[in-house]
């Protein structure tokens, strides 16, 4: 009876790890010492979370190496471009947008700002917006890159933000006029008068500008802002370029007829016409050209930077043109609309009830860098190109690793001689150096792609010999086994002897050195991009997105350029290396004691 107790019944306690490691398989040992690190299981999970993060993200948020947008500039992180005042809900008057906010009036006169309002670091749009009293009931707002318009019920023109090139100071010619539409540019400020004139101020040395009567500033009903350059629309229906320069956009059809409203995009013109339909010229993209089917008649309509957004009289809403920043993606909840806002990529729509639904740019929500562009989509792109840099190298390395250390231990004699003399001439050679010498002799010649491939083929190839000393130090002690005299003296090929029996039994080994290799790959390629000897701008990598936050402006004003970049390649090394130390603990748990 002790005997079945003994066999069948519970164990008092638990087998010692010695106990253990006789019972269970080599593997499950492993296993159960790695899993039981709590810190290298942590570093593994979250060291997964990210390569999953970087390997899928690309796939839904893909990256355009010919982005830049100069009114994105260093905008800090956020998501509250268009996140509308509680006050203005409801009781909306007026919205215009800029750059990177938006200003709006409600039915009392009342000036709201939000988005994001730092223009510079003594310059905010919301900060040094003058106080209620001063501005009085204001009737019409007008936002441009850097500086907003107001106009009050006595007709005086009020501005704020900033005024470098004098756009928010107001010509004497102005004080004596009413004043029927303000519009704001970029640098500079436009007055439409009663009487039908334009009137400038500002930077029109950049904005191509010409307003004299001999070039039709008279009898004008309405103006529209292009990029750097002005349209007009006549009393008469008629479309005039207030400027002196030809262009696309001032190449205005002969054919038009009576236009009833025009707006402008970036670089095109639409107007409408009296019939009900569109008609687009300048340097419209494909699509902007692409007009909508529309249920009714177009009523209103204004245009962003390269999308333009239309209103018909059955409370539908269109978008269309280019989706960079989702601006065309009309929410379902857009119905019964009875007023239409937005510039540059914001949409507002407000709808019969009061409610205002809004589509387009909120923000960035790591910020965007000197190009406008977005930090985020470039650091999951980027981590992406990172780690399969770092993968392919370590692979590299690992296949000539195991070749030389396992024939140089195996064979011994004069050919392990020659192979260790090789070994340590490539381990002496300054790796950094070396790699930047190679990849701007050779890589210069080449296209990116082809660099891409001869940095991961550098690395590879100058970051074996620590693995290829660790293989051969392991197949020294493994040729002197049974198995390997047995097999020797039953005519098995060397090369099989090496390959297939010797090295399976320290692949624990070559694993971890591995592991920790990836991580040294990866700061290496962020090392040489970093300096300018990796992968090239404006394909990123984390290592290259540095390249461009050693000024100290940037360390100081734009710190998100350099912090998130830097965030990501730092946990994930560290939580490599985690991996790999526990890795190692795990095949020799005596090393703890050690």
């Amino acid at each position: 009876m002790k005997i079945l107790k003994h066999l069948f019944g519970k164990r008092d306690k638990e087998l010692d790890i010695l106990q253990e490691e006789a019972l269970q398989s080599p593997l499950r040992t492993v296993v159960k010492n790695f899993t039981s690190n709590k810190l290298s299981i942590g570093g593994l999970i979250i060291f997964l979370i990210i390569f999953l993060i970087v390997l899928i993200g690309p796939i839904f948020n893909p990256i355009d190496l010919s982005d830049k947008e100069e009114t994105q500039i260093n905008v800090a992180p956020g998501m509250n471009m268009m996140k509308v005042p509680d006050g203005l809900k409801g009781n909306v008057k007026q919205i215009s947008t800029g750059a990177t906010f938006s200003v709006g009036i409600d039915n009392d006169g009342k000036v709201y700002v939000w988005g994001y309002t730092k223009i510079s670091n003594k310059i905010d749009i919301a900060k040094n917006m003058p106080s209620q009293k001063e501005m009085g009931k204001v009737v019409a707002v007008s936002a441009g890159f850097d500086h907003v318009i107001a106009l009050n019920e006595d007709g005086e023109i009020i501005t704020w933000g900033s005024d470098r090139m004098g756009q928010c100071k107001l010509p004497m010619e102005l004080k004596h006029e009413k004043i029927k539409q303000i519009a704001a540019g970029y640098q500079i400020s436009y007055a439409l008068t009663e009487s039908g004139e334009v009137v400038a101020w500002g930077n029109e040395n950049l904005n191509d500008v010409r307003l004299t009567k001999r070039n039709g500033n008279s009898h004008i009903a309405k103006i529209s802002v292009a990029n750097t350059t002005l349209m007009a629309l006549t009393e008469d229906g008629e479309v005039r370029h207030l400027g002196s320069q030809k262009s696309d956009i001032s190449n205005i059809p002969e054919d038009l007829g009576t236009v009833k409203d025009i707006v402008t995009t970036s670089d095109a013109c639409i107007a409408l016409l009296e019939d009900g339909s569109l008609r687009i010229w300048g340097k419209a993209n494909k699509s902007e050209k692409e007009i909508p089917e529309m249920d009714g008649e177009i009523v209103s309509m204004f245009a962003g930077r390269y999308h333009i957004t239309a209103l018909t009289d059955k409370g539908t809403v269109y978008s269309w043109g280019s989706n960079s920043k989702h601006q065309t993606d009309v929410p379902k909840k857009a119905t019964n609309v009875s007023a239409i806002y937005g510039g540059t990529y914001q949409n507002y729509a407000v709808t019969a009830s009061g409610d205002i639904v809004t589509w387009g740019l909120k923000g960035y929500l790591l910020g965007s860098d000197e190009l406008g562009r977005d930090v985020f989509t470039r650091i999951l792109n980027g981590g992406r190109m990172t780690m399969t840099i770092g993968a392919i190298s370590v692979i590299i390395s690992t296949i000539i690793g195991i070749i030389i250390g396992g024939v140089s231990g195996f064979f011994g004699g004069w050919v392990d001689i020659i192979l260790q003399r090789i070994t340590e001439i490539v381990a002496c050679l300054p790796f950094l150096p070396m790699a930047m010498i190679l990849t701007s002799i050779i890589g210069n010649s080449m296209s990116e792609n082809a660099r891409i491939i001869l940095i991961m083929v550098i690395l590879g190839v100058l970051s074996w010999p620590s693995l290829a000393r660790l293989v051969r130090a392991q197949v020294l002690a493994e040729r002197e086994q049974e198995f390997v005299t047995a097999a020797n003296a039953m005519g098995v090929k060397k090369s099989v002897i090496v390959f297939k029996h010797i090295i399976p039994n320290v692949i624990s080994v070559i694993i971890v050195s591995a592991t920790l290799d990836f991580a040294y790959c990866m700061l290496t390629e962020s090392t040489l991009s970093f300096l300018g000897f990796g992968v090239k701008l404006p394909r990123p990598t984390w290592g290259n997105m540095l390249n461009g936050c050693v000024s100290s402006v940037v360390i100081q004003n734009y710190w998100w350029r350099w912090v998130f970049p830097a965030i990501m390649l730092g946990i994930c090394v560290i939580c490599i290396n985690m991996v790999g130390d526990g890795l190692r603990d795990a095949i020799d748990p005596k090393s703890n004691e050690r």
